[in-house]
């Protein structure tokens, strides 16, 4: 294990650990479907069609400078939804918005993980927490932003965990060296593999028990539940 003197910042993902995103998802997948189905059902035969693999693809390849950002994303796979329903462009683009800000405020309806609020709240009181997410859940919309001092995502870098740039950016933002921070998440490629080759230190929450068979995702520390999250990170120090 190793150890650092200084531990000053605390990186967080979000899905997956802090909560279950896809309960999540699919919750907010059906309030954005039973809007369409009130508001554009035409466009929702579209979504809900084999056709939506080929726009969405159609999208990236004509973005490629904003793959990662999800919500523009989703957003323009609604809008070509609308406009193949047969929709002017002006009202296309208006009903995409709306169907994708019921779809937002479903992703941000998150149920935490057991005591994910109570440790939050302890370590924002001795660390200063910044969310590293290759998500688009907004901290302060889920309703947590008051723990954190800033939030990075991949739509933020235009990478994705585990590409060094997202870590270099949220250390950039912080304005610390690698192994003054460490970073805690679920997954053991994008998660810990990303933090290890950072030079952070990483903390695996392994809520299903799973076992690590990968030498270059070993992570400083493991954890299987939240409330032990304090403890594992002063052991660290």
């Amino acid at each position: 294990m190793r150890k650092t003197d200084s531990i000053r910042v605390i990186t967080f993902d979000l899905d997956n650990t802090l909560w279950d995103v896809g309960q999540t998802i699919r919750r907010a997948e059906t309030l954005l479907r039973e809007w369409m189905q009130t508001n554009t059902p035409d466009a929702l035969a579209v979504y809900a069609s084999g056709a939506i693999e080929e726009i969405r693809a159609d999208i990236v390849a004509r973005h490629p400078n904003q793959r990662y950002d999800l919500s523009f994303l989703r957003t323009e796979v609604l809008r070509a939804c609308m406009l193949e329903s047969g929709l002017a462009e002006s009202q296309a683009k208006r009903a995409a918005e709306a169907a994708f800000e019921v779809f937002f405020v479903g992703r941000n309806d998150v149920v935490f993980f057991d005591n994910a609020l109570k440790v939050l709240e302890d370590l924002s009181q001795r660390y200063r927490l910044f969310a590293l997410t290759n998500g688009n859940a907004d901290i302060h919309r889920v309703g947590i932003g008051q723990y954190f001092e800033g939030a990075v995502s991949s739509a933020d870098v235009g990478a994705s965990k585990p590409d060094p740039a997202m870590f270099s950016a949220v250390l950039a933002r912080a304005g610390v060296q690698a192994p003054e921070a460490v970073h805690v998440g679920d997954h053991l490629s994008d998660d810990i593999l990303g933090a290890n080759r950072a030079g952070m230190l990483s903390i695996w929450f392994n809520r299903d028990g799973a076992h690590d068979n990968n030498g270059d995702s070993q992570p400083s520390a493991e954890v299987q539940s939240l409330s032990a999250l304090p403890d594992s990170i002063a052991g660290l120090s």
